[in-house]
């Protein structure tokens, strides 16, 4: 019977002797892993943006693009044409999760300034800016 109560003791002294350096080695990076694929998670500044095409030499700056205007309204909600959606923000990419602009994807340049990115992951011409906060 004694040989029966000590599997119990050796089977978790030896689960117990792999798992250590395991976890030791997790816990021994200096920089966390992120919450999410993609970087950390971050949130667009509240306010207005404005999306439009580049236009040339000969005419305006840039050609307007209202269908694509949304005002960010918090954390993570925006809203376009009436309707409320939401987007991921990660790393330096913005996805339009939920709304009128599903499926539009972002490049954050600087604060207030975004690039359409190209299904081939290269930025577009299209450019939102923020025009108004709040």
């Amino acid at each position: 019977m004694p040989a029966l109560a000590s599997r119990p003791a050796l089977a978790a002294a030896i689960l117990l002797g792999t798992a250590l350096p395991a976890v030791a080695a997790c816990t021994a990076s200096d920089t966390p892993p992120p919450p999410v694929p993609g970087g950390r998670i971050h949130t667009l500044a509240i306010g207005q943006y404005s999306c439009e095409m580049p236009g040339d030499a000969t005419g305006p700056a840039g050609q307007p693009v209202p269908e694509y205007d949304f005002r960010v309204v918090n954390a993570s909600s925006y809203k376009a044409g009436g309707l409320r959606g939401s987007y991921l923000y990660t790393g330096s990419r913005v996805v339009m999760t939920g709304g009128k602009l599903k499926g539009l994807t972002l490049h954050r340049i600087s604060e207030g300034f975004l690039r359409e990115i190209n299904p081939d992951g290269t930025d577009g011409p299209m450019r939102c800016v923020l025009i108004s906060r709040k």
